[in-house]
């Protein structure tokens, strides 16, 4: 079996392309490289330098490898630009998946792994998030990732394409230094970014109803994400008449801006400026925590990494690029 990996030059993507081809996979990778690069990629993983949207290309692409299965990663994923540029996003997100799932169908792929999000369900009033918690996305990046969703589900049941959904939290940490995130869009960049600069990492509201203060979210190391895409495309292989799965990926387990913050100054040595408080921003929830039992039932999958790895890989992958940093 081949496998397309869209955006598989970027920070998730090449995780997946690196665990996929070390488990004996065959992968290929199509990346318009807007935010992946090159090198992140194996030697002999070949490489499509172009977009979804491009509806020749990805149609001879598919031709020219051969491929039966596509893990579909590519995407705008920044929630306040999709606020500022709401057609983008529908048409990156979602004309791109349409053009690409015609071809896959076109093709005969048997099987379709889309990237989703937490994103999907906005702001869920529960302690841990399930499958079955309502979908109701804040956002228009949240919206592209529900729609995205129905739209893998209705092709698949349609055309008899296996597909699977993940839906992931807070990604962090990396599997080598040259693989971290090179965005500073997430917590754990941004503080280390401030942190390099001598200022004081920010802090956005402590009077939510936890027990700190602060928000409390389920963070998600990328190797363990990588390896869950290893598992749910090898079910689909394995069982081409398996339908949809649609799966959390998150490891239930929630920690506070507050105690990230803590936890990221004892990691790098950065102990001063102190976190500063400011208020809160629109639209954040307090709690946000991935029940993952269901990917744990049907796949026997489960996370290997704690917190304080994915804070000490990213920091190894942030010196590389800012050596500075360590210095203070």
């Amino acid at each position: 079996m081949t496998w397309l990996i869209t955006g598989g030059a970027g920070y998730i993507g090449a995780h997946v392309v690196g665990v996929m081809a070390e488990a004996g996979e065959r992968v290929a990778v199509l990346d318009n490289l807007s935010s992946g690069l090159a090198d992140r990629l194996p030697r002999d993983v070949p490489l499509v330098h172009g977009s979804v949207l491009d509806r020749e290309l990805v149609r001879r692409t598919l031709a020219e490898l051969g491929v039966t299965g596509v893990v579909h990663l590519a995407a705008l994923k920044q929630v306040g630009e999709s606020v500022e540029q709401p057609l983008r996003y529908y048409h990156e997100n979602v004309h791109g998946l349409t053009v690409l799932l015609e071809e896959a169908v076109a093709a005969g792929v048997d099987s379709f792994v889309f990237s989703s999000s937490a994103a999907v369900y906005g702001m869920p009033d529960v302690d841990l998030v399930t499958e079955d918690t309502p979908c109701l996305p804040m956002n228009p990046y949240g919206e592209t990732k529900l729609a995205g969703e129905w739209l893998v589900r209705a092709t698949g049941a349609a055309h008899g394409i296996s597909t699977a959904c993940l839906r992931y939290f807070n990604v962090a940490g990396a599997a080598r230094p040259e693989l971290a995130d090179t965005g500073v869009y997430n917590i754990v960049p941004m503080m280390f970014e401030r942190l390099t600069r001598g200022e004081s990492p920010r802090i956005f509201g402590d009077d939510y109803p936890t027990p700190d203060g602060t928000c409390v979210r389920d963070y998600i190391h990328v190797e363990d994400l990588a390896a869950a895409h290893l598992a749910v495309a090898r079910r689909l292989a394995e069982r081409p008449d398996a339908g949809d799965l649609t799966v959390n990926v998150g490891t239930g387990q929630g920690v506070s801006v507050r105690e990230m913050a803590d936890l990221i100054a004892e990691v790098t040595g950065h102990r001063e400026p102190a976190p500063l408080v400011e208020p809160r921003r629109a639209g954040d929830p307090a709690r946000v925590v991935g029940c993952a039992e269901r990917i744990a039932k049907e796949l026997d999958w489960t996370p290997r990494h704690e917190v304080r790895a994915m804070v000490e890989s990213a920091w190894e992958g942030w010196c590389l690029r800012h050596p500075e940093a360590r210095h203070g």
